[in-house]
């Protein structure tokens, strides 16, 4: 049987994510994925936003609607592919009890770098010229997987060479898993 992976979109939701069905091309054959849009998630229904009033709808209160109906919907471990303010849902839904095996997050907005990291492996991903990346001494204290791309920035995720990296990357890991006895 197929592992599980929950996958949870950019703030933009499936409004500007056509990058999202390579990702989709990719894992749909090695795991059981449910997909979320994290806009819908957060409940921002405004037709025309520009990023930073679609940003001011999740800090003033969309993502802890996200986090409310991420713990709804989802019930069972999993693993979690994020990307932008999925992560971030993911990472606040965790530390409200979540049941989580791994979080692969890409670029991830406001993580709450004082708390403490979901109980599971996490590897978190960022281009460079990100403004949100945390330290590595941050990423060593917590315990958790930091990798920074050179010359890429906050939406690096769209890019077909990180779509191919991060999928690679999550494949290896169930091969690896399935494999070891």
């Amino acid at each position: 049987m197929a592992e599980k992976l929950v996958i949870l979109s950019d703030m933009w939701g499936s409004k500007k994510g056509l990058w999202i069905t390579s990702y989709l091309g990719y894992l749909q054959q090695y795991f059981d994925i449910q997909f979320h849009d994290t806009q819908q998630l957060a409940d921002v229904d405004l037709v025309m936003l520009t990023s930073e009033e679609l940003y001011k709808a999740f800090s003033e209160g969309g993502k802890d609607i996200a986090v409310k109906q991420l713990l709804k919907k989802e019930k069972k471990p999993a693993h979690y592919l994020t990307f932008c303010a999925g992560g971030t849902v993911t990472w606040l839904a965790a530390e409200q009890g979540l049941p989580i095996k791994s979080l692969y997050a890409v670029s991830p907005i406001d993580l709450p770098l004082d708390g403490t990291p979901p109980a599971c492996p996490v590897r978190l991903l960022y281009g460079e010229n990100d403004k949100d990346l945390p330290t590595k001494e941050w990423a060593r204290e917590k315990g958790v997987s930091l990798e920074i791309m050179p010359q890429f920035g906050h939406e690096l995720y769209s890019d077909e060479k990180i779509i191919q990296k991060v999928c690679l990357s999550l494949l290896e890991a169930v091969i690896h898993k399935k494999f070891q006895l």
